[in-house]
């Protein structure tokens, strides 16, 4: 009981790295002895120490024979900063809690072999499900090499993300629209459709929470986003990526790098739309782990359809609209016994409106 106690410590420490240790995990990291706690640390961000490390420096008192409580298996090679576990037996830690072991093939279970050999005692698995939970993004990316997804979009009582006309600003309260902020500056990329573009002409940056601007991806087959485009005309823009198929006007794409975007040509899928599975693999190869997904219709269509989508994120406002545009259209299901269910839901009250989370994929998180 007392080793759940000092790890959820652990996992609150953890979370301070949200949105800033990609693509490293959120980890934290307690020292206690004899029921005290001398030192606290958490991965601040990538490039900077580890949890351990920092929890060692913050330490008062005699660490030797202490335990440390860490949510992740602790490393055993040189990265941007030394081994972990070299620090852990060099301070004379006694005793070695870890939430879950790192699937990373550099550690994956090398790091607690090491600690057992220096003869520190450990203890792995302590509220497993939620450090793992904690870092679903980076345990997808590790393992797979595709970034996580989560689908994240607002939608009226009966189902509509706009009027028949196609106006959506704003469907829900001002509330789940930094919610939509927030989940921006915790993902590597935010993509949506060219027809978002097209209607709402969106900037895609963080303002309404603190937290890091993510890679822009705009899913744009013809390339037919304006050169007027407010992605193209900002400090952002070479954070700015285009997704297009062969066939698209060539000259377009020029002027498109020359204002400073990115062209990212993706094979077609057998509808002759962008193959977003291999825009996935694409995007995991360039180092981006996570992805939100906004939208429009056609999109959200497309990654729940394909089983692309691990994570959905639905603001649900108390409005109803009618005739309009649905917020999923056609996932060619005939019988319900075929309807995707969607796991460990919460719901939760965010101003005026009702946002349901939940898993779309078994395993995820």
């Amino acid at each position: 009981m007392e080793d759940e106690i000092f790890m959820k410590k652990a996992l609150i420490l953890a979370r301070r790295g949200l949105g800033k240790t990609s693509p490293n995990p959120m980890v934290g990291a307690l020292i206690v002895k004899e029921g005290k706690i001398l030192g606290k640390g958490y991965h601040r961000k990538y490039g900077e120490a580890h949890a351990e490390v920092i929890a060692l420096r913050n330490a008062r008192g005699d660490v030797r024979g202490a335990s440390m409580y860490v949510t992740l298996e602790p490393c055993c090679h040189h990265g941007w900063t030394p081994p972990c576990v070299n620090a852990l037996i060099e301070a004379g830690m006694s005793r070695v809690v870890i939430g879950t072991p790192d699937p990373n093939p550099r550690v994956n279970g090398k790091g607690i072999q090491s600690l057992l050999d220096s003869g520190i005692q450990v203890k792995a698995g302590v509220l497993e499900e939620q450090c793992r939970e904690l870092n679903e993004a980076y345990f997808k990316y590790i393992q797979t090499g595709i970034p996580f997804v989560t689908l994240k979009f607002s939608q009226s009582v009966d189902g509509r993300i706009a009027t028949k006309t196609g106006r959506s600003q704003w469907i829900s309260s001002p509330e789940t629209l930094r919610l939509a902020h927030t989940l921006r500056s915790i993902h590597n990329g935010v993509l949506v459709g060219i027809g978002t573009v097209l209607v709402d002409d969106p900037s895609l940056t963080v303002r309404l929470a603190k937290g890091k601007n993510p890679q822009r991806i705009i899913v744009d087959s013809r390339l037919r986003i304006p050169l007027k485009a407010k992605v193209l005309h900002d400090e952002m823009v070479d954070k700015t990526i285009i997704i297009a198929t062969e066939g698209a006007n060539r000259k377009k794409a020029q002027s498109l790098k020359h204002l400073g975007a990115e062209i990212l040509w993706v094979a077609k899928n057998h509808r002759g739309e962008v193959d977003m599975e291999d825009l996935l693999k694409t995007l995991g190869r360039m180092g981006v782990t996570s992805v939100l997904v906004e939208g429009g219709a056609k999109v959200i269509t497309s990654f729940i359809r394909e089983r692309l989508a691990d994570k959905i994120v639905i603001v649900m406002a108390p409005k109803i609209i009618g005739e309009g545009i649905e917020a999923v259209g056609n996932l060619e299901i005939r019988d319900l016994h075929e309807a995707l269910r969607i796991s460990r839901m919460k719901t939760t009250r965010l101003g005026d409106d009702i946002v349901i989370e939940g898993y779309l994929r078994e395993g995820s998180g």
